[in-house]
């Protein structure tokens, strides 16, 4: 059974976005942890999210220039939505691309993989038996994304096997926390934590 693997960038009071949703404070200059994060991402067999991440990445990421393009657009998707398919209507190439250009010119172009979010699994039914079905799939390791409801769903019922927390060098004071609904302390064992130059430092956690 392969592992689930929450991913997510956090500050150091404990919070996954800001109250407005900017979550400015994420995006830094240090290349060596935006690597880091990348080649990360990259090890997943499937990347799943939230409708909401899911409806702001999607037709971003299929025009998209950025280093997580790749592993963004070509791994397979899966989208935890009480919509059910109707969440997949207003993905897709032809509007991705439209958008682009209006925003970019008409050197904006598709990039490979991108009609994958087109294709997404929409998962429908209870979290638990969907990431269940999900987990018993034979390839490599499910990467969540988020959003912070969404992940705090995945954390209070105890569905997430490592924690991959890339720790910023800021305090909010105010947020969106991620353990807030757990109904009991939980441990967990590090496995690894690697500091950057710029002041971020990944932490790796295994459920104990």
């Amino acid at each position: 059974m392969r592992d689930l693997i929450l991913k997510m960038s956090i500050s150091l009071d404990g919070f996954v976005s800001d109250l407005e949703g900017s979550n400015r404070w994420m995006i830094g200059t240090d290349q060596e942890a935006k690597a880091w994060s990348v080649e990360t991402i990259g090890t997943a067999g499937l990347h799943i999210m939230g409708s909401k991440s899911f409806s702001t990445m999607a037709n971003y990421w299929q025009t998209s220039t950025d280093q997580f393009a790749p592993p963004m657009n070509q791994i397979p998707k899966a989208v935890f939505s009480r919509q059910g398919s109707a969440i997949l209507d207003g993905v897709s190439t032809d509007i991705a691309l439209e958008a682009a250009r209006s925003r970019l010119g008409a050197d904006a172009k598709l990039q490979v993989g991108a009609d994958s979010w087109a294709n997404a699994y929409v998962a429908g039914g209870a979290l638990a038996d969907e990431i269940g079905k999900l987990k018993a799939q034979d390839s490599k390791p499910i990467m969540a994304h988020g959003g912070a409801s969404f992940a705090r769903s995945l954390v209070a019922q105890g569905l997430v096997d490592q924690f991959v927390l890339l720790v910023a060098p800021v305090a909010l004071g105010k947020g969106q926390p991620l353990f807030s609904e757990l109904a009991a302390p939980m441990r967990l064992k590090l496995v690894d934590s690697k500091a950057f130059p710029g002041g971020a430092v990944a932490q790796t956690y295994r459920a104990d």
